[in-house]
């Protein structure tokens, strides 16, 4: 039986589960802005609808572990918010978009969100015995995650190769770090390889993309694109053109207009006004 998102048997579980949620939620409110410019202008302005596809997709593989494994409270609790939230994304972007747009777009949602899930949900509740079913949708999810998580690749690439930070926020890299820590430490104190073992990846590539960009900022501000995943989910994998931040949770990314006051959340919401027009920033979007 589940228990609710905060357990007195397990308070440190439950505290970063607590804030693994939080943080995560603003993630996936990320997008906001550039969907009340979407439906203000009723144009999508040419970006991409694949970080969506790819966060809603993430989103219910993890909602399907979390109910497979039961006692999953925090997991299922910010999935199921973020699956809700992409829908909704999605839902804009296929009533806004050129028609071109929308059919792949379509095709995109049927061929994840639809048939990979149904694969992958039919495999492991009609073909896997349940005493392993944990194991291969937990396999899966940390495959998922891992794939996403190399995304940040390019991005660190771009900075090394131009020496400028322009790409990467300090701030964004933080915000997103302090999410796989949360995720990590839930995972550890819950005993959940396939929650710790993703995050390992999300605080490695987080350090590395805030030492990267100690060493070579500039004091020109600049728009910035970069590719990760929410914790969970991962908001993707992710949410932009070539260089895109899902994941959520990603997967992933301004928060909530009223917030925009705060240092941290003012350059997520600048970020993704940026990968709402990749015209802005000089990316060609997919």
């Amino acid at each position: 039986m589940a228990r609710g998102l905060f357990s007195m048997e397990h308070p440190w579980a439950s505290a970063f589960g607590i804030l693994g949620n939080i943080v995560s939620f603003l993630v996936f409110l990320a997008p906001v802005p550039t969907f009340l410019r979407v439906y203000r202008k009723k144009s999508t302005e040419g970006f991409s609808c694949v970080p969506y596809v790819v966060a809603l997709f993430s989103c219910t593989l993890w909602i399907l572990y979390a109910l497979v494994k039961t006692n999953s409270s925090p997991l299922l609790t910010i999935n199921a918010f973020g699956c809700a939230v992409e829908s909704v994304y999605i839902v804009l972007y296929l009533a806004y978009a050129p028609r071109a747009a929308r059919l792949r777009a379509l095709a995109s949602v049927l061929l994840l969100d639809v048939a990979a899930f149904s694969l992958v949900a039919g495999v492991t509740l009609l073909l896997v015995a349940e005493p392993h079913r944990v194991k291969v949708l937990g396999s899966v999810c940390l495959a998922f995650s891992m794939a996403v998580f190399v995304a940040p690749m390019s991005v660190i690439f771009v900075v090394i190769r131009t020496k400028s930070a322009e790409f990467m926020p300090f701030s964004l890299s933080f915000f997103l770090t302090l999410s796989a820590v949360a995720w990590f430490f839930y995972g550890l104190f819950t005993r959940d390889l396939y929650v710790t073992l993703p995050n390992v990846g999300g605080f490695f590539f987080g350090c590395i993309q805030m030492i990267l960009y100690c060493c070579y900022r500039k004091p020109r501000a600049a728009a910035a694109v970069i590719i990760l995943p929410t914790t969970t989910a991962a908001t993707a994998a992710a949410q932009a053109a070539e260089m895109e931040l899902p994941l959520a949770a990603l997967d992933a990314a301004a928060v909530l207009p009223v917030l925009a006051d705060l240092p941290v959340l003012a350059d997520l919401q600048k970020l993704e006004e940026a990968m709402g027009s990749p015209r802005k920033a000089g990316i060609k979007a997919i």
